[in-house]
């Protein structure tokens, strides 16, 4: 079985403030062929998300996989606003981490 990590096909993996009540998450990649074996690995979905996350998968407000960018975006509701006291990352830059060593298997993908 050909498994790779997330990290190893994309271009770009972030986070990132998209208001004050949520971070969106981008996952990029410059090789078509990697986004397409991503996207028909089923392996990135809101249940894997949600896992990875340790989230309900209430809190995933939207799940995008974007062909024409060879791109895959997701938002999640934050648990309390950007900047409010005990919050911790105003900028939702610092969330992307369990997503660079999520398994792709490649097995049977054409």
């Amino acid at each position: 079985m050909a498994v790779k990590r997330l990290v190893e096909l994309a271009t770009t993996i972030r986070s990132k403030n998209a208001g004050v009540n949520s971070i969106t998450f981008d996952i990029i990649f410059s090789n078509p062929d990697n986004y397409r074996m991503v996207k028909q690995s089923g392996a990135l979905n809101r249940e894997t998300i949600a896992q990875l996350f340790g989230i309900p998968d209430s809190r995933i407000i939207s799940f995008v996989e974007f062909d024409p960018a060879n791109a895959i975006k997701f938002t999640i509701r934050r648990l309390k606003p950007s900047g409010s006291p005990g919050e911790s990352d105003i900028f939702g830059s610092q969330q992307y981490a369990p997503l660079l060593d999520l398994e792709i298997e490649l097995n049977n993908i054409e």
